[in-house]
Protein backbone atom coordinates (compact mmCIF):
# COMPACT_ATOMS: atom_id res chain seq x y z
CA UNK A 1 0.00 0.00 0.00
CA UNK A 2 0.82 3.64 -1.12
CA UNK A 3 -0.83 6.80 0.51
CA UNK A 4 -0.04 10.46 -0.37
CA UNK A 5 -1.04 13.11 2.09
CA UNK A 6 0.61 15.90 2.62
CA UNK A 7 1.99 15.11 6.23
CA UNK A 8 3.24 11.92 4.77
CA UNK A 9 4.61 13.79 2.04
CA UNK A 10 6.49 16.50 4.33
CA UNK A 11 7.99 13.56 6.81
CA UNK A 12 9.09 11.71 3.90
CA UNK A 13 6.97 8.46 4.04
CA UNK A 14 4.91 6.77 1.98
CA UNK A 15 3.04 4.87 4.59
CA UNK A 16 1.28 6.51 7.37
CA UNK A 17 2.65 4.72 10.10
CA UNK A 18 5.39 5.75 12.80
CA UNK A 19 7.66 3.82 15.22
CA UNK A 20 7.23 5.53 18.57
CA UNK A 21 10.60 6.79 19.77
CA UNK A 22 11.05 4.64 22.56
CA UNK A 23 13.94 5.58 24.89
CA UNK A 24 16.20 2.83 25.61
CA UNK A 25 14.19 0.46 23.24
CA UNK A 26 13.94 1.67 19.50
CA UNK A 27 17.39 1.01 18.37
CA UNK A 28 19.58 2.35 15.36
CA UNK A 29 18.78 -0.89 13.53
CA UNK A 30 15.01 -0.61 14.42
CA UNK A 31 14.54 3.10 13.20
CA UNK A 32 16.65 2.06 9.93
CA UNK A 33 14.72 -0.98 9.24
CA UNK A 34 11.16 1.12 9.26
CA UNK A 35 12.34 3.77 7.22
CA UNK A 36 13.76 1.92 4.63
CA UNK A 37 10.26 -0.34 4.56
CA UNK A 38 8.57 2.66 3.94
CA UNK A 39 7.40 4.25 7.69
CA UNK A 40 9.01 6.74 9.66
CA UNK A 41 11.47 5.14 11.84
CA UNK A 42 12.44 6.65 15.79
CA UNK A 43 15.22 7.56 18.12
CA UNK A 44 14.63 8.48 21.67
CA UNK A 45 17.08 10.30 22.53
CA UNK A 46 16.09 12.03 26.16
CA UNK A 47 17.97 9.90 28.06
CA UNK A 48 21.56 11.03 26.70
CA UNK A 49 23.26 13.16 25.95
CA UNK A 50 24.04 15.32 22.50
CA UNK A 51 26.91 13.08 21.73
CA UNK A 52 25.12 10.25 22.36
CA UNK A 53 22.62 11.24 20.28
CA UNK A 54 25.14 12.26 17.36
CA UNK A 55 25.81 8.74 17.40
CA UNK A 56 22.62 7.36 17.40
CA UNK A 57 21.62 9.49 14.89
CA UNK A 58 24.95 8.52 12.54
CA UNK A 59 24.29 4.67 13.57
CA UNK A 60 21.12 5.10 11.54
CA UNK A 61 22.55 6.78 8.99
CA UNK A 62 24.66 4.09 8.13
CA UNK A 63 21.95 1.67 7.45
CA UNK A 64 19.70 4.02 6.06
CA UNK A 65 19.60 6.85 4.12
CA UNK A 66 15.56 7.31 4.82
CA UNK A 67 14.07 9.96 6.93
CA UNK A 68 14.40 9.71 10.82
CA UNK A 69 12.47 11.28 13.57
CA UNK A 70 14.42 12.15 16.89
CA UNK A 71 12.53 12.76 20.30
CA UNK A 72 13.34 14.64 23.16
CA UNK A 73 12.11 15.49 26.70
CA UNK A 74 11.13 18.45 27.23
CA UNK A 75 9.94 18.23 30.82
CA UNK A 76 10.54 21.27 33.80
CA UNK A 77 13.46 20.33 34.94
CA UNK A 78 13.53 18.46 38.09
CA UNK A 79 13.42 20.47 41.67
CA UNK A 80 15.18 18.07 44.33
CA UNK A 81 13.80 17.97 47.72
CA UNK A 82 16.43 16.00 49.85
CA UNK A 83 13.82 14.77 52.27
CA UNK A 84 11.33 13.28 49.98
CA UNK A 85 14.55 11.57 48.42
CA UNK A 86 16.04 9.99 51.19
CA UNK A 87 12.33 9.03 52.70
CA UNK A 88 11.73 6.76 48.90
CA UNK A 89 15.11 5.31 49.50
CA UNK A 90 14.45 4.47 52.65
CA UNK A 91 11.16 3.05 51.38
CA UNK A 92 12.69 0.79 48.62
CA UNK A 93 15.53 -0.20 50.60
CA UNK A 94 13.58 -3.66 51.86
CA UNK A 95 13.61 -4.54 47.98
CA UNK A 96 17.46 -4.11 47.68
CA UNK A 97 18.02 -6.02 50.66
CA UNK A 98 16.08 -8.81 49.20
CA UNK A 99 18.27 -8.63 46.56
CA UNK A 100 21.46 -8.81 48.52
CA UNK A 101 21.92 -5.21 47.71
CA UNK A 102 22.14 -1.58 48.91
CA UNK A 103 20.36 1.24 47.61
CA UNK A 104 21.86 4.38 46.71
CA UNK A 105 22.89 7.02 49.06
CA UNK A 106 21.70 9.59 46.88
CA UNK A 107 20.02 10.19 43.89
CA UNK A 108 20.53 12.57 41.22
CA UNK A 109 18.79 14.25 38.16
CA UNK A 110 19.98 11.32 35.43
CA UNK A 111 19.46 13.82 32.34
CA UNK A 112 18.58 17.02 31.13
CA UNK A 113 15.54 18.23 29.72
CA UNK A 114 15.46 19.81 26.25
CA UNK A 115 14.08 22.84 27.39
CA UNK A 116 17.74 24.01 28.79
CA UNK A 117 20.16 21.95 26.76
CA UNK A 118 21.82 24.13 24.59
CA UNK A 119 24.30 21.20 23.33
CA UNK A 120 21.70 19.18 22.20
CA UNK A 121 19.65 21.48 19.94
CA UNK A 122 23.21 22.91 18.39
CA UNK A 123 23.76 18.53 17.71
CA UNK A 124 20.50 18.79 15.96
CA UNK A 125 21.02 21.65 13.77
CA UNK A 126 24.66 20.06 12.91
CA UNK A 127 22.97 16.67 11.95
CA UNK A 128 19.61 17.79 10.58
CA UNK A 129 17.62 14.94 11.01
CA UNK A 130 14.07 14.88 8.72
CA UNK A 131 11.89 14.83 11.70
CA UNK A 132 12.18 16.20 15.57
CA UNK A 133 9.61 15.65 17.80
CA UNK A 134 8.84 16.57 21.44
CA UNK A 135 7.31 14.72 24.60
CA UNK A 136 5.76 16.22 27.71
CA UNK A 137 5.58 19.90 26.52
CA UNK A 138 7.47 21.86 24.32
CA UNK A 139 11.08 23.33 23.86
CA UNK A 140 11.54 26.95 24.11
CA UNK A 141 10.32 29.10 21.03
CA UNK A 142 13.72 30.03 19.88
CA UNK A 143 14.73 26.32 19.66
CA UNK A 144 11.15 25.58 17.62
CA UNK A 145 12.22 28.70 15.52
CA UNK A 146 15.74 27.87 14.72
CA UNK A 147 14.46 23.90 14.23
CA UNK A 148 12.36 25.12 11.15
CA UNK A 149 14.59 27.55 9.97
CA UNK A 150 16.69 23.95 9.16
CA UNK A 151 13.53 22.27 7.71
CA UNK A 152 12.96 20.17 9.96
CA UNK A 153 9.58 18.96 10.73
CA UNK A 154 8.11 19.18 14.20
CA UNK A 155 5.87 16.94 16.19
CA UNK A 156 4.67 17.24 19.83
CA UNK A 157 2.50 14.69 21.85
CA UNK A 158 -0.57 16.23 23.40
CA UNK A 159 -3.12 14.23 25.55
CA UNK A 160 -6.16 16.54 25.67
CA UNK A 161 -7.13 19.61 23.43
CA UNK A 162 -6.11 21.82 25.80
CA UNK A 163 -2.18 20.63 25.47
CA UNK A 164 -2.94 20.63 21.49
CA UNK A 165 -4.12 24.20 21.12
CA UNK A 166 -0.66 25.01 23.03
CA UNK A 167 1.25 23.09 19.82
CA UNK A 168 -0.81 24.42 17.17
CA UNK A 169 -0.01 27.99 18.53
CA UNK A 170 3.97 27.35 18.78
CA UNK A 171 4.25 26.35 15.37
CA UNK A 172 5.06 22.54 15.62
CA UNK A 173 3.66 20.72 11.95
CA UNK A 174 1.78 17.89 13.64
CA UNK A 175 0.19 16.60 16.89
CA UNK A 176 0.68 13.15 18.32
CA UNK A 177 -2.59 11.83 20.36
CA UNK A 178 -1.70 10.35 23.01
CA UNK A 179 -4.32 8.25 24.29
CA UNK A 180 -4.64 6.58 27.97
CA UNK A 181 -4.22 3.46 26.45
CA UNK A 182 -0.26 3.95 25.18
CA UNK A 183 2.46 2.45 26.89
CA UNK A 184 5.68 4.24 28.25
CA UNK A 185 5.27 7.87 30.12
CA UNK A 186 2.19 10.16 29.67
CA UNK A 187 3.03 12.90 27.98
CA UNK A 188 0.73 15.53 29.79
CA UNK A 189 2.63 18.90 30.23
CA UNK A 190 1.76 19.29 34.07
CA UNK A 191 2.21 15.68 35.55
CA UNK A 192 0.33 17.09 38.74
CA UNK A 193 -2.78 18.43 37.11
CA UNK A 194 -6.10 16.72 36.54
CA UNK A 195 -5.99 14.29 33.91
CA UNK A 196 -9.46 13.47 31.55
CA UNK A 197 -7.61 10.44 30.70
CA UNK A 198 -8.81 10.65 26.73
CA UNK A 199 -8.89 7.26 24.77
CA UNK A 200 -6.87 6.85 21.78
CA UNK A 201 -10.16 7.17 19.66
CA UNK A 202 -11.95 10.05 21.66
CA UNK A 203 -9.06 12.14 21.45
CA UNK A 204 -8.15 11.65 18.02
CA UNK A 205 -11.16 12.68 16.71
CA UNK A 206 -11.41 15.59 19.27
CA UNK A 207 -8.42 17.08 18.04
CA UNK A 208 -8.90 15.97 14.28
CA UNK A 209 -12.11 18.15 14.65
CA UNK A 210 -10.94 21.24 16.73
CA UNK A 211 -7.28 21.54 15.62
CA UNK A 212 -6.28 22.66 12.11
CA UNK A 213 -2.72 20.60 12.29
CA UNK A 214 -2.27 17.00 11.30
CA UNK A 215 -2.88 14.51 13.93
CA UNK A 216 -0.66 11.62 14.61
CA UNK A 217 -3.18 8.38 16.51
CA UNK A 218 -1.08 7.02 19.50
CA UNK A 219 -2.17 4.61 21.99
CA UNK A 220 -3.37 0.72 21.60
CA UNK A 221 -2.85 0.33 18.09
CA UNK A 222 -1.23 -2.62 17.33
CA UNK A 223 -2.52 -3.79 13.86
CA UNK A 224 -3.80 -3.08 10.46
CA UNK A 225 -7.47 -2.65 11.13
CA UNK A 226 -6.16 -0.55 14.15
CA UNK A 227 -4.64 2.11 11.84
CA UNK A 228 -7.67 2.02 9.13
CA UNK A 229 -9.87 2.89 12.33
CA UNK A 230 -7.62 5.59 13.65
CA UNK A 231 -7.13 7.13 9.53
CA UNK A 232 -11.56 6.98 9.52
CA UNK A 233 -11.49 9.26 12.38
CA UNK A 234 -9.70 12.04 10.75
CA UNK A 235 -6.19 10.69 11.54
CA UNK A 236 -3.14 11.38 9.30
CA UNK A 237 -1.18 8.56 10.43
CA UNK A 238 -0.65 6.53 13.43
CA UNK A 239 2.07 5.82 15.91
CA UNK A 240 2.92 2.88 17.24
CA UNK A 241 5.41 1.77 20.29
CA UNK A 242 3.98 -1.44 21.78
CA UNK A 243 3.84 -3.33 18.55
CA UNK A 244 7.60 -3.14 18.13
CA UNK A 245 8.34 -4.39 21.53
CA UNK A 246 8.94 -7.90 20.08
CA UNK A 247 10.93 -7.18 17.05
CA UNK A 248 14.20 -8.50 16.50
CA UNK A 249 15.44 -4.97 16.66
CA UNK A 250 14.25 -3.99 19.43
CA UNK A 251 16.59 -3.50 22.56
CA UNK A 252 14.00 -5.30 25.13
CA UNK A 253 15.42 -7.31 27.36
CA UNK A 254 15.24 -11.27 27.93
CA UNK A 255 13.01 -10.57 30.80
CA UNK A 256 10.56 -7.71 28.94
CA UNK A 257 10.39 -10.04 26.14
CA UNK A 258 9.20 -12.61 28.96
CA UNK A 259 6.80 -10.76 30.20
CA UNK A 260 5.24 -9.53 27.03
CA UNK A 261 4.07 -13.22 26.78
CA UNK A 262 3.05 -13.55 30.07
CA UNK A 263 -0.22 -12.81 31.85
CA UNK A 264 1.10 -9.00 32.67
CA UNK A 265 0.28 -8.25 29.02
CA UNK A 266 -2.79 -8.25 29.81
CA UNK A 267 -3.14 -6.36 32.84
CA UNK A 268 -0.79 -2.79 32.23
CA UNK A 269 -0.84 -0.47 35.13
CA UNK A 270 -0.35 3.41 35.20
CA UNK A 271 2.38 3.68 37.64
CA UNK A 272 4.52 7.11 39.25
CA UNK A 273 6.88 4.60 40.94
CA UNK A 274 9.18 3.83 38.40
CA UNK A 275 10.32 7.20 37.38
CA UNK A 276 8.27 9.94 38.85
CA UNK A 277 6.11 10.46 36.20
CA UNK A 278 2.83 8.47 35.25
CA UNK A 279 3.82 5.64 32.50
CA UNK A 280 2.19 2.48 31.61
CA UNK A 281 4.43 -0.55 32.11
CA UNK A 282 3.56 -4.04 32.15
CA UNK A 283 2.50 -5.34 36.03
CA UNK A 284 5.57 -6.40 37.28
CA UNK A 285 6.62 -6.13 41.45
CA UNK A 286 7.29 -2.37 40.89
CA UNK A 287 3.85 -1.51 39.72
CA UNK A 288 1.87 -3.81 42.22
CA UNK A 289 4.78 -1.94 45.16
CA UNK A 290 3.83 1.26 43.73
CA UNK A 291 -0.05 0.96 43.34
CA UNK A 292 -0.63 2.71 46.71
CA UNK A 293 1.92 5.39 46.74
CA UNK A 294 0.74 9.08 46.41
CA UNK A 295 2.33 11.08 43.54
CA UNK A 296 3.91 13.28 46.32
CA UNK A 297 5.66 10.46 47.53
CA UNK A 298 7.45 9.74 44.63
CA UNK A 299 10.41 12.08 43.84
CA UNK A 300 10.30 14.51 41.16
CA UNK A 301 10.98 13.47 37.34
CA UNK A 302 13.92 11.91 36.34
CA UNK A 303 15.25 12.00 39.54
CA UNK A 304 13.10 8.66 40.95
CA UNK A 305 14.25 7.03 37.71
CA UNK A 306 18.03 7.14 39.22
CA UNK A 307 16.35 4.64 42.54
CA UNK A 308 14.46 2.88 40.00
CA UNK A 309 17.16 2.08 37.37
CA UNK A 310 19.30 0.80 40.44
CA UNK A 311 16.53 -1.48 41.53
CA UNK A 312 16.45 -2.62 37.95
CA UNK A 313 20.18 -3.55 37.91
CA UNK A 314 20.35 -5.00 41.53
CA UNK A 315 17.11 -6.97 40.31
CA UNK A 316 18.74 -8.18 37.08
CA UNK A 317 22.36 -9.49 38.45
CA UNK A 318 20.05 -11.96 40.69
CA UNK A 319 18.00 -12.64 37.67
CA UNK A 320 14.99 -10.77 38.93
CA UNK A 321 13.82 -8.93 36.29
CA UNK A 322 9.74 -7.37 37.98
CA UNK A 323 11.78 -4.48 38.81
CA UNK A 324 11.80 -2.91 35.26
CA UNK A 325 10.40 -0.31 33.57
CA UNK A 326 8.49 -2.78 31.14
CA UNK A 327 6.34 -0.10 28.99
CA UNK A 328 3.67 -1.35 27.56
CA UNK A 329 0.35 -0.07 26.06
CA UNK A 330 -3.06 -1.44 26.37
CA UNK A 331 -2.78 -3.38 23.17
CA UNK A 332 -0.10 -5.75 24.53
CA UNK A 333 -1.56 -8.68 24.45
CA UNK A 334 -1.57 -8.20 20.66
CA UNK A 335 2.27 -8.04 19.87
CA UNK A 336 4.04 -9.92 17.10
CA UNK A 337 7.38 -10.98 17.40
CA UNK A 338 9.36 -10.56 14.07
CA UNK A 339 11.88 -8.26 12.36
CA UNK A 340 10.73 -4.46 11.96
CA UNK A 341 10.82 -4.28 8.27
CA UNK A 342 8.40 -7.02 7.85
CA UNK A 343 6.12 -6.02 10.87
CA UNK A 344 5.82 -2.78 8.34
CA UNK A 345 4.90 -5.23 5.39
CA UNK A 346 2.59 -7.11 7.71
CA UNK A 347 0.90 -3.52 8.87
CA UNK A 348 0.89 -1.97 5.28
CA UNK A 349 -1.11 -5.44 4.47
CA UNK A 350 -3.63 -5.14 7.16
CA UNK A 351 -4.64 -1.72 6.70
CA UNK A 352 -4.66 -2.33 3.10
CA UNK A 353 -7.46 -4.93 3.30
CA UNK A 354 -9.20 -2.76 6.42
CA UNK A 355 -9.34 -0.17 3.86
CA UNK A 356 -11.21 -1.83 0.69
Amino acid sequence: MTTSHPLLDRLGIRLPIIQAPMAGISSPAMAAAVSEAGALGSLGVGATDADGARAMIRAVRERSAGPLNVNLFTHRPAVADVAVEAAWIARLRPAFEALDAAPPTALHEIYRSFVEDDAMLAMLLEERPSVVSFHFGLPRPHAIAALREAGIALLASATSLAEARQVAAAGVDAIVAQGWEAGGHRGSFDPDAPDDRLGTLALTRLLSREIDLPVIAAGGIMDGAGIAAALKLGASAAQMGTAFLLTDESMADTGYRAALGSEAAHHTNMTHAISGRPARSLANRFTAFGADIAPGDVPAYPIAYDLGKALHAAGKAKGEYGYGAQWAGQGAPLVRAMPAARLIETLAAELDAALR
